[in-house]
């Protein structure tokens, strides 16, 4: 593979990491969150830059191989409750579904849906007055004030009844008209027999939808204007990537903590580690996941924001902590999260008219950031706004001078991190911290020590980590099909269906019949609930010992295999003693101001160690080594860091 950009947006940064061959470059630049495509070509101009020595888009567009695109807006949108006006469309028994619908999250289901909601007997669907009821419906929601409709349905029969909706909707609102309304039918995205998860899916989806396909298109098109060779790949939550016109909105939702993931798999198998527990910390949030014994956890019927829907998602939990989230005073106690200043305004230090404290700020008072070097010397920082935030936010408040305010912030910060390790992990004495994103290696020691963990690692590529996890990933597309009979003949008649949908897709993304691989599997459910599954071969076979279920789904995925396994190992070989480029003055645990020495990572060689305290930096983050640790540079250049017994 040639030349590649990965391209990971954040809530307040945007990550670029660039390879190509062997060689593998990173940069950053602020998200816009009012325009994405701002951010997006901001990046790419950047990255033309580190490729080229000078700005170049149209030679990067020209030359680049693969563009993958991965974001957490969809996480911020349902966060933020920032999206359309739904309306919803269930059967006329649905009162119960309702409450059940709103009892997963009631906030989220008031912001999305609220009172816009239809019930509708499925036999008047299905009956020969079906068009007075079904105009009726929609006329309804949208004068209602819904700008985009959700048609849900339960019982058996839920397919032919959303079906026979949707004739009378194209017949009546056509597309082509401007007085057409958006529909989504829960069918669409999953046949899951059980309604709240399928119609949570739906309306997530269609939540997210509209934004998402405004920014992607938009990018895509002007892509296209630069005569790029190939299209944009979205990154999905599955661990797969597909171009923009063969993804769904709620494949996007945490698709860039999944890219993180990707890494903590890859960095696990490389140096051996069996337990591994994650910290992604952003600007936003710090996203958190284990890898036990060769992989992360993922379920079938996976969650967003704790709402279960029907795709299979990974087990990542977003935590309101981050490196812009707003550090305030409540009741005489220190909060942190889940708000955020963002890139816009940001923290006080950015100079950009944030007036909240911040742990950026509190790290920078502290001494632990140079406001020269800071973000690659590409953004001054403002001592005196940061010192005002804090002062205003959080010192005065508790009565504390600025420097006892600081400390107390730092130690709130690595408590409610360590604290959502702990809900979210298994920790035990072999797990290794991982801490990457742009503000994970500055507390990552820190938040060892609270939780417990004496081994902490940072990867090299710790600021980009996440874009740099998804630029192995497959190109892929995934289908459910419900068996109606289960035997042979029902299996055969599935599996003929979504081959068919397959070719299709996967024509379009590029790719004839043979050039990729087929993956299938059957699931079946018992009347208690329970699953069982049954991976199907090339020459497939229907298993008798399925045939009393009370439902099976036949599972396909075809799959454009670009992962590359290398079989790469890393060792860590204790060298020379390193050797610092300057001292800097920071605030020291319980020693008040100290000068400790400062280490460039990338003037460091495998096997250079060094006691704590200490920093090791590089241009987009900084880690900071306390009293009791000591770290070395492995073979591949990534920081292995150790708590002294």
């Amino acid at each position: 593979m040639g030349l590649q950009i990965n391209i990971d947006n954040g809530g307040t940064l945007t990550d670029i990491c660039i390879i190509d061959g062997q060689r593998v470059d990173k940069t950053k630049v602020l998200t816009t969150p009012y325009d994405l495509s701002k951010c997006f070509f901001e990046g790419l101009e950047k990255a033309s830059g580190v490729v080229y020595g000078k700005p170049d888009v149209r030679r990067l567009l020209e030359e680049v191989d693969l563009i993958r695109y991965s974001t957490t807006q969809g996480t911020n949108a349902i966060c933020e409750r920032k999206g359309p006006r739904l309306g919803l469309v269930v059967d006329a028994k649905g009162a119960r579904l309702i409450e059940e619908l709103a009892a997963h999250d009631p906030d989220v289901y008031a912001a999305l849906v609220g009172d816009r909601v239809v019930l509708l007997d499925s036999a008047l669907v299905l009956g020969d007055d079906s068009q007075t009821h079904v105009v009726g419906a929609i006329n309804r929601l949208t004068a209602a004030g819904a700008s985009r409709i959700v048609v849900s349905f339960g019982g058996a029969d839920f397919i032919a009844v959303e079906s026979a909706f949707r004739k009378v909707a194209l017949r009546k609102y056509p597309r082509h008209l401007l007085g057409a309304v958006p529909m989504l039918y829960g069918s669409d995205l999953s046949v899951d027999k059980d309604p709240v998860r399928r119609t949570w899916t739906a309306l997530i989806n269609s939540f997210l939808h509209p934004g998402m396909e405004a920014f992607l298109y938009n990018a895509e098109n002007r892509l296209r204007q630069y005569r790029t060779k190939n299209p944009l790949l979205i990154f999905r939550n599955d661990g797969d990537a597909s171009r923009v016109a063969k993804t769904i909105a709620i494949k996007t939702y945490s698709s860039g903590p999944r890219g993180g993931v990707e890494g903590v798999k890859a960095f696990s198998k490389i140096y051996g580690f069996t337990d591994v527990v994650a910290i992604d910390v952003g600007g936003t949030t710090t996203d958190i996941c284990q890898y036990i014994a060769g992989g992360v956890a993922e379920d079938r019927r996976g969650h967003v924001e704790g709402i279960s829907v029907s795709l299979p998602l990974c087990e990542i939990v977003s935590a309101g902590a981050g490196g812009s989230s707003i550090i305030k005073v409540v009741g005489g106690k220190i909060v942190i999260g889940p708000e955020s200043v963002g890139a816009v305004p940001g923290p006080a230090c950015f100079g950009r008219g944030g007036q909240f404290a911040t742990i950026t700020d509190a790290s920078l008072l502290m001494g632990l950031f140079d406001p020269k070097s800071f973000f690659g010397g590409g953004m001054g920082l403002d001592l005196d706004r940061a010192a005002t935030a804090i002062a205003v936010n959080v010192a005065e408040p508790l009565g504390l001078k600025l420097e006892e305010a600081l400390q107390q912030m730092e130690l709130a910060f690595e408590a409610k991190v360590a604290a959502e390790l702990h809900r979210a992990t298994k920790i035990s004495k072999d797990s290794v911290l991982l801490a990457f994103g742009g503000a994970g290696p500055l507390n990552a020691c820190g938040v060892a020590e609270v939780a417990g963990i004496n081994q902490v690692a940072v990867p090299q590529m710790a600021a980009v980590f996440s874009a740099y996890g998804i630029g192995t990933c497959d190109i892929s597309q995934r289908y459910t099909e419900l068996l109606t009979r289960h035997d042979q003949s029902g299996l055969e008649d599935a599996l003929a269906v979504l081959n068919a949908k397959a070719a299709r897709d996967m024509y379009a993304e590029g790719f004839d019949k043979g050039s990729y691989e087929v993956e299938a599997r059957l699931v079946a459910v018992d009347a208690k609930g329970v699953e069982t599954s049954h991976s199907l071969t090339a020459t497939p076979v229907f298993p008798a010992g399925m045939a009393g279920a009370a439902t099976i789904e036949l599972e396909l995925a075809a799959i454009k295999r670009l992962r590359a396994g290398t079989g790469a190992t890393a060792r860590v070989n204790v060298g020379s003693a390193a050797t610092a480029v300057g001292v800097r003055n920071i605030l020291a645990r319980g020693r008040g101001r100290i000068d400790v020495p400062v280490y460039q990572l990338a003037g460091l060689k495998p096997g250079d160690h060094a006691a704590g305290p200490a920093i090791v930096e590089e241009d987009y983050f900084t880690c900071r080594v306390l009293e009791g640790w000591t770290f070395v540079i492995s073979d591949a250049g990534d920081i292995l860091l150790n708590r002294k017994a």
